[in-house]
């Protein structure tokens, strides 16, 4: 019996062995996923410092830009403005040349006998004056075909030399 009692301890004692040196390749095994795992880690940190920066940096370009949309947004604001203002100077004028018109156009349909009249009697006006300029030429010519006689010098006085 004692005997069985050294077998049963003997096949304890290669079980626990057994069990220990499973243990230490399972723990070598985790141990070696463990260092892959922190190498892989520690690349990623490497990787996510790097994205950091330039996220950062995309970030401050970014707000630059923001500021620069901003300011000439504001520029732009006040030209759309200056160009609203002369469109609406510019409708103005339109209306304002349209009435003129509409008026002129009133006043010449109402007055439109009068300047018929106005268009004859100055028809007729140049008529007269064309008349008298050729009355005149004409004297003009006949006055040069009968040249003025000449006078006699006045008798010279003996006593004034």
């Amino acid at each position: 019996m004692e005997m069985l009692l050294y077998i049963s301890a003997l096949l304890a004692a290669g079980g626990f062995l057994i069990l220990c040196i499973s243990l230490a390749v399972t723990l070598n095994a985790v141990k070696k996923t463990l260092i892959s795992l922190a190498d892989t880690v520690a690349a990623l940190q490497k990787q996510l410092d790097g994205i950091t920066t330039e996220t950062t940096e995309l970030l401050h370009k970014t707000n630059g830009l923001a500021e620069d949309i901003q300011g000439k947004s504001a520029k732009l604001n006040s030209v759309v403005d200056a160009v609203k203002g002369v469109g609406t100077n510019v409708q103005q004028l339109n209306n304002s040349i349209g009435k003129i018109t509409h008026s002129v156009t009133q006043t010449a349909e109402q007055n439109e006998e009068k300047i018929a009249q106005v268009v004859q009697w100055s028809n007729v006006a140049m008529e007269i004056r064309n008349k008298w300029k050729t009355r005149k030429k004409e004297y003009a010519s006949r006055e040069q075909q009968y040249p003025e006689p000449q006078r006699a010098l006045p008798p010279v006085d003996e006593n004034q030399k």
